[in-house]
């Protein structure tokens, strides 16, 4: 009897070892129940303020999505995007990839302020960030998954982290997945995550070379079909009219879905990077293909890739800080 107890014990200890394991905030781990037992609302906040948000303009979606996106490539998931420029920072929101570009602040700092009255200085900026993301995607009609927490929040930002980490439309493929792989992303999350194109919009001047100069010769790029590239014209001339926006997927622009990658097989991706997908390398075309046939698989990639791009050097432990304000250290 006494033999079977010590069993018992020993075996309950170990079924619950994970859990105690995992509640050290300085193990380095990030887990969906972090803010459990510290802000039970947490999720349920960011989630009814990201919904207010995107029913007022279904952009948003997109723009919170990419907002995370840019946080993690610079630094790892930090919230160092989200910083303005004072004393010795100098904020990433000035870069080329984010100036007239990133959006979305005004949500983040509502969701913060609702958090802050919920439970003062508690949930991260950059756990905000990538719940946001999550939540924006569902929104829009795409896949669902668990978000591992804990994330703090940096005490800088890297402006030329942000001007050079972040792939860019013009980029060639090679230089896109080498920047992929810096971060510890492979080919399968590249196009994965390009699926994310599938909402929100890009301004003229972000494919405008593709249309009239490709490789500087004068002729627009080959790779893009003609009748598709003479209706963007008509809204996007040789000079001017730089921010006109323009529909990443203009088959179905608001529902997250597959048919971002069915426009490129047809050779209808808008921006450079998204057509060079199928015409650079055989493995990614491959990819496209198989997420144009079945919209379930690429769900189920981008979840994957989504969860692995927010576990891209997060600061955990001690390190960081819990900002009060997402805008400024505290």
């Amino acid at each position: 009897m006494a033999q079977l107890m010590s069993f018992l014990i020993a075996f309950s200890l170990l079924a619950f070892a994970p859990l105690c394991f995992c509640g050290k905030s300085s193990s380095g781990y990030l887990y969906p129940q972090f803010y459990d037992h510290s802000c039970p609302k947490a999720q349920e906040i960011v989630q009814c303020i990201v919904a207010k948000a995107v029913a007022k303009e279904t952009r948003m979606a997109a723009s919170l999505l990419r907002l995370h996106f840019h946080d993690c490539f610079v630094k790892g998931c930090d919230a160092s995007i989200l910083l303005d420029s004072s004393g010795s920072i100098i904020s990433e929101k000035r870069s080329n990839p984010n100036r007239n570009s990133a959006r979305g602040f005004e949500v983040i700092d509502e969701i913060k302020s609702a958090l802050e009255k919920e439970c003062p200085q508690t949930v991260s900026c950059a756990d905000i960030l990538a719940l946001a993301a999550r939540d924006s995607t569902v929104l829009t009609g795409g896949p669902s998954w668990e978000v591992p927490l804990g994330r703090r929040d940096s005490k800088g930002a890297s402006l030329s982290g942000s001007n050079n980490d972040i792939p860019a439309p013009n980029n060639t493929f090679q230089t896109i997945l080498t920047k992929f792989k810096l971060q510890g992303l492979d080919i399968v999350d590249l196009v994965a995550l390009s699926g994310s194109h599938t909402i929100g919009n890009a301004r003229c001047t972000s494919f405008r070379q593709r249309l009239y100069n490709q490789s500087g010769n004068g002729q627009p790029d080959n790779t893009l079909d003609e009748s598709y590239a003479a209706q963007l014209r008509m809204g996007c001339p040789r000079s001017g009219g730089d921010q006109n926006l323009f529909f990443l997927d203009f088959v179905s622009p608001t529902k997250f879905d597959n048919s971002y990658f069915k426009n490129i097989l047809a050779s209808k991706g808008l921006l450079n990077s998204d057509q060079v997908l199928s015409t650079k390398n055989e493995a990614s075309m491959e990819l496209v293909k198989k997420y144009a046939e079945n919209n379930d698989l690429f769900f189920q990639q981008f979840a994957k890739s989504m969860v692995k791009m927010g576990n891209i050097s997060p600061l955990t432990g001690n390190r960081g800080e819990i900002r009060r304000n997402c805008r400024r250290i505290n």
